[in-house]
């Protein structure tokens, strides 16, 4: 049970109140005993293992290796259970793996007397969103595809912050020409602010989706407009150097 009254909140035994142990405590426990080992190892034999394809060029070679990638995003759907002893086989090692911890943050760790790493109100064992315990990913150890960052060098975050800068750089050449030709009383006439949520006049939830839909639309056609204007540009010394 999560227990709000602790000095630092956590989960409790809910028959004796005792607060469980937390995820690093445990590690030290662990690392403590000098003969600790695995309680049981699973081993599913040979296992594929997908390599990119390399081309004769760096570029080839990537988009090989990222065509594979999305093509084994798939991989469960190449062999379906074709008995009814196969299929209730793979029913019990599904339940099995539903109460199995995957990872330091798995919900499962509090079946355990451990508080999983990062732990937070709400934590259910048996409900862990760990692709480890989707049925479609019984069998496979491990990622069955990399990542993106394994390709490109960069993580989502990298990527949002290079496209945001694009964005900016495609627009503030157009806004730059824009800026010339508007007057000071048109560039001072609006004020722009969030909506605060005591605010009394904010939309329901539907109506602020509804508008957050129109302006990345908006967005959109603002930027592939700008995108063809800077192609009509004539080309400055910071551009011809670009």
């Amino acid at each position: 049970m999560w227990d709000e009254t602790l000095d630092e909140p956590g989960y409790v035994d809910p028959d004796t109140g005792r607060p469980l142990l937390t995820w690093d405590q445990t590690l030290d426990e662990i690392d403590a005993d000098e003969h600790a080992e695995p309680a049981h190892v699973v081993r599913f034999g040979t296992q594929v293992d997908i390599q990119g394809v390399l081309g004769d060029t760096e570029q080839a070679g990537q988009c090989l290796r990222y065509l594979v990638k999305y093509l084994t995003k798939s991989l469960d759907e190449c062999h379906e259970p074709d008995s009814s002893s196969a299929i209730a086989h793979i029913d019990r090692l599904a339940d099995a793996l539903r109460f199995e911890p995957c990872s330091p943050t798995c919900s499962n760790w509090l079946l355990y007397g451990v508080v999983p790493d990062n732990a937070k109100a709400g934590l259910v064992p048996g409900l862990c969103k760990g692709k480890a315990h989707k049925r479609e990913n019984l069998g496979y150890g491990g990622r069955r595809c990399l990542v993106s960052r394994k390709w490109s060098g960069r993580n989502l975050t990298e990527h949002r912050t290079e496209r945001r800068d694009h964005v900016l750089r495609t627009l503030g050449v157009v806004g730059a020409a824009v800026e010339q030709a508007t007057p000071d009383c048109e560039r001072e006439r609006y004020q722009w602010q969030p909506i605060r949520p005591s605010d009394p006049d904010q939309p329901d939830r539907l109506e602020l989706m509804l508008r957050l839909i129109a302006e990345r639309r908006r967005w959109r056609e603002q930027y592939e407009r700008a995108r063809d204007l800077v192609a009509e540009l004539p080309a400055t010394d910071d551009q011809t150097a670009a």
